[in-house]
């Protein structure tokens, strides 16, 4: 059941186990869903309303540049966070997009219930703290490797960071998320196998 992981991944973080009562408080604020491959649950020009836990499945955030190029931003997966996290607090509209890759199972908290279970677990305060760090890291050396790395090093990057996805994501996801293009990215599986 997907809100017994989502208890089970806050234990990561903290020796204190949510109680029944929190447990209770927490699964009332979180409402499930299943997505089917390739549906968005977030598009350009609306505001994101929701933190998205994914329980099962693959989710993909990108962008459109004014060419028309899709750019891949991050992708998250099983027991992992997606949102657009400057919309979903400044309740501005959002410049990405966040579609499955995958059939997916995903719980979603909206911003009040999300501050109320600060409110009433402040342990999920501290934890939500570092998962958006965790993600602010992120995406700050994909940042600082798309202008000092070479297409090889981010690549090699990727599978450290992505390594349960690399098999599961198409290559034209790959090379989007790198900033190449599919064929250059054979070119890298095939120079790396040859090492």
């Amino acid at each position: 059941m997907a809100i017994t992981q989502l208890f089970k991944y806050f234990q990561k973080f903290t020796p204190l186990h949510l109680d029944n009562e929190e447990q209770i408080l927490l699964e009332s604020k979180f409402i499930q869903r299943r997505v089917k491959r390739r549906q968005m649950i977030l598009q350009e020009g609306f505001v994101c309303k929701h933190y998205f836990f994914v329980a099962e499945g693959c989710f993909r955030m990108y962008g459109i540049d004014d060419k028309g190029y899709e750019h891949n931003i991050q992708f998250a997966a099983e027991s992992d966070w997606i949102a657009d996290i400057g919309s979903f607090h400044s309740n501005k509209p959002s410049k990405l997009f966040i579609e499955a890759i995958e059939p997916s199972v995903i719980l979603q908290i909206e911003q009040q219930d999300l501050y109320f279970l600060y409110n009433n677990i402040p342990k999920l305060n501290r934890i939500f703290k570092v998962i958006i760090e965790n993600k602010y890291v992120e995406l700050q050396n994909h940042v600082l490797q798309t202008f000092s790395s070479t297409a090889e090093q981010r690549y090699l990057s990727f599978l450290e960071q992505y390594s349960d996805l690399a098999s599961r994501l198409p290559n034209t996801q790959i090379a989007s998320y790198l900033g190449i293009t599919p064929e250059f990215l054979s070119k890298i599986r095939k120079d790396l196998t040859k090492k």
